[in-house]
Parts: structure tokens; sequence; C-alpha cells
């Protein structure tokens, strides 16, 4: 088939008619595959969106926190950039860093403070992982469903082509054409679900590594500021 020909087919493909000239089920089966990928892009949006408010918060806060000299001055950065997850994490090495302060005047039990630090990773790293096993079931489910449909599309096309007793391509040609209809929706519903899922993913692990480095530098800035 040349480019051309490719071209022609496409531009007499009407796929409203075949959408609406579908069966029930197939209809249902498509209603799925749209729900799954308005949900898929809602959260590709929103994770978007928030990375890089993330991003940008993280920025602004490190470099107010890399320039001050105390804990006390870099908690004034944590209040003002309390959208940045390192600007979370400090709190909670802060909060140990005062807990122990107030006992002995100084930071006695580091392993401690690296659990809370850790601790205050992990709560962050689950807020950025919400919703993400959405796009993978999506990316996963989304073409079986998708499969489903245009085998029974494919089954009801050839009994209604047994039944008419008739060996035309022409007369099974557009039964299988609604069929392959539902194909196409599931890939096109799984494969920016799968692209964006990976993409997150790298970004979530790319951060994760950022507040392990933070919390490094958190420890160094609390042992300057209370060595025994």
């Amino acid at each position: 088939m040349t480019a051309d020909q490719v071209c022609a087919f496409w531009l007499q493909v009407n796929f409203f008619d075949l959408v609406k000239g579908a069966t029930l089920l197939a209809k249902s089966i498509l209603v799925i595959l749209l729900l799954f990928s308005i949900f898929s892009w809602a959260i590709i949006f929103s994770k978007w969106s928030m990375f890089r408010r993330v991003r940008l918060a993280n920025a602004q806060f490190l470099r107010l926190f890399r320039k001050a000299n105390g804990l006390d001055m870099a908690v004034q950065a944590a209040r003002q950039f309390a959208g940045s997850p390192l600007a979370a994490i400090f709190e909670f090495g802060f909060e140990e860093v005062e807990r122990q302060v107030k006992t002995r005047g100084t930071i006695h039990n580091k392993l401690s403070l690296e659990r809370s630090l850790q601790l205050g990773i992990s709560e962050e790293l689950a807020k950025m992982e919400r919703q993400m096993s959405w796009l993978a079931t999506t990316a996963a489910v989304s073409p079986f469903i998708g499969l489903f449909g245009t085998v029974l599309g494919i089954i009801d096309a050839f009994h209604a082509l047994g039944l008419a007793g008739s060996a035309s391509l022409r007369a099974v040609a557009p039964g299988i054409s609604e069929a392959l209809v539902a194909t196409a929706a599931g890939l096109a519903a799984a494969i920016p679900a799968a692209i964006f899922y990976n993409y997150f993913g790298h970004v979530i692990r790319e951060n994760g590594a950022r507040m392990e480095d933070f919390a490094l530098e958190f420890m160094n800035l609390a042992e300057r500021n209370f060595e025994d």
C-alpha cells in the first residue's frame, strides 16, 4: 500500500460512524476506555504541574538553606517554601534536633536524627507516588480491554456473515473495521499512560536522590551547630 493509498484510506474512514454503528457491548467497552484515558490525562496534567512546582520550590529553598549560617536561619526558609519536599524533610530533622538539644544541649543520638530524616523522605516520596498506580493500570489493562472488544466484534461480524450466507469480504469488512476501533482506543489510552508513568517514575527517583543528598547536608549543618 502506497503512501497515497494510506492517506486516502484515512480520509475515507469516519470513526464517528464506526462507533455509531458498533454494538452496545462495543460502545460500553469504548466508554470504559474513554474513562481510563480521561482519568489518566487528568493525573498526567496534575503530576506535571506538581513536579514543576516542586522543582521550583526545592531550588529556591535549597538556595536559602545553603546560605544559612545556622538552623534557626534555615527555619525561616523552610516556612517560606512550605511546598518544597526538602523543606518538609528539614522540618522532620529540625524537630528531632530540637528534642535532643532541649534534653542535653547537643545532638547525642545521630541515628535517631537519621531515622527522622528518612521518615520525612519516605513521606514525601509517598506523596509523589500517589495515583501513579492508575497510570500503570491504564498502560497494562487498556490494550487488553480494547483487544477484548475487538475479538467480540470480529466474532459478531463472522456470525453475521455466516447467517447471511455470504463469503464476500465486502460483507464482513465493516464489522471488522468497527471491531478494530476498540483496539485503537485501547492503545490510545495505554500509550500516553505508559510514557508518562515511566517519565514520572524517573522524576520521582531523581527527587528521591536529591532528598537523600539534602539529608546529608542537614546532618552536616546540624553537627556544625551542635557539636559535643
